[in-house]
């Protein structure tokens, strides 16, 4: 490590303090941040603390989540904010913090907690705030295109969506997709690998995992093409799936996904659509009523039956106007994807002096 890295206990670096309650009936519309355990979860119209600012995760499963704001904002009692920097650059802060491991620093109650004062003396090694600025730079860098990204594939996919319910006609979903299910071990493949399409990786990326056929230890749904994975469970929180398989590479998909193909008149981009309507999502959730558990499950014929607009009732310059948004934010997936890789590769590195950020920025750099 350079000699001009200096080692610190956490608490010369920041002075972390609770944050403060405010619970959802109490908000007002405004723009300022509303920042919780997780992240941001919603806005207010006055601020508690001056920006820029990190927060950090205090309980249960959000310990150590870290949380930057360049913008004045209100931290929640759920997290711990920075209230002093004492001179740090507060975006190199937040990736200090986001490195470091604080599990094993819980306050020993039932429900895990994260508590100030033990952390105090945790040791850690901060380079001369010009430093600070330059490794703040390149993984900011890399944070803001991955946010970038987030916000335009969101809008994209809502656009195609809107797009989509406009349409003058309605059809039961039938008229436009099929339903795929062929079951296989995937244990059969052994060490080839496959794109495994599960709930969990839905919900952290919305891509398939790619693993080997034989770490997968029950069967799956084959996907032959490109098709539309509609989670079976809990049909309240939708999990509407573009599922693009990698080419050359099997496809497998959890056998709580309904897995729809398109018929031969329609685009699997106008039939993610149709299922991502709010109506669609509505509509499934409704078929469930009267079962109890934390376990709903639609079935297969009730999402068939579902109506949906009519693609066929849509310009020309409609549908392909679907297929271009839908596809462009299933690209955005796969480069952000790429990106957190690169940034989980960068930040260690950066952090403890080991790569420095002249030979960091050709990193950066092949990747654009």
């Amino acid at each position: 490590m350079p000699d001009k890295w200096i080692d610190y206990t956490l608490a010369e670096v920041v002075t972390l303090q609770r944050g403060f309650d405010l619970p959802e009936h109490s908000r007002n519309h405004g723009s300022v941040p509303v920042l919780g355990s997780f992240g941001i979860t919603g806005s207010h119209n006055v601020s508690k603390v001056v920006g820029p600012g990190v927060t950090v995760g205090r309980s249960g499963a959000s310990i150590g989540v870290a949380t930057y704001t360049d913008h004045d904002y209100w931290p929640l009692n759920t997290a711990l904010y920075v209230r002093d920097f004492h001179g740090n650059d507060p975006r190199f802060v937040y990736f200090l913090l986001k490195s470091i491991d604080f599990t094993a620093y819980n306050s020993g109650s039932a429900q895990p907690s994260l508590n100030r004062n033990f952390v105090a003396h945790l040791p850690v090694s901060l380079p001369p705030k010009s430093e600070q600025r330059a490794i703040a730079s390149v993984l900011g860098g890399i944070d803001d295109k991955i946010e970038a990204n987030q916000r335009t594939c969101k809008l994209q996919e809502e656009l195609a969506t809107r797009v989509l319910d406009q349409a003058p006609n309605r059809i039961p979903l039938c008229d436009v997709a099929t339903i795929q299910r062929n079951i296989i071990d995937p244990a059969s493949f052994g060490p080839t690998m496959v794109d495994h399409f599960s709930l969990p990786a839905f919900d952290e990326h919305r891509l398939p995992v790619h693993q080997a056929g034989e770490e997968i230890k029950s069967g799956k749904q084959t996907l032959d093409d490109v098709s539309v994975l509609v989670s079976r469970l809990n049909p309240h929180i939708p999990r509407i799936w573009y599922a693009v398989p990698e080419p050359g590479v099997f496809g497998v998909a959890s056998t709580e996904f309904v897995v729809l193909a398109p018929r031969s008149d329609t685009s699997a981009e106008e039939l993610w659509a149709c299922c991502n309507s709010a109506s669609f999502s509505s509509a499934l959730a409704e078929s469930v009523t009267g079962t109890t558990g934390s376990h709903q499950r639609v079935q297969a014929a009730d999402v068939l039956s579902t109506e949906v607009g009519d693609p066929h009732s849509l310009s020309s310059g409609q549908r392909l106007a679907i297929a271009t948004m839908v596809k462009s934010a299933h690209h955005l997936r796969i480069e952000s994807a790429a990106l957190e890789a690169l940034l989980d590769t960068l930040r260690p590195k950066l952090l403890c002096g080991e790569l420095r950020v002249r030979d960091a920025k050709g990193f950066v750099e092949a990747m654009a």
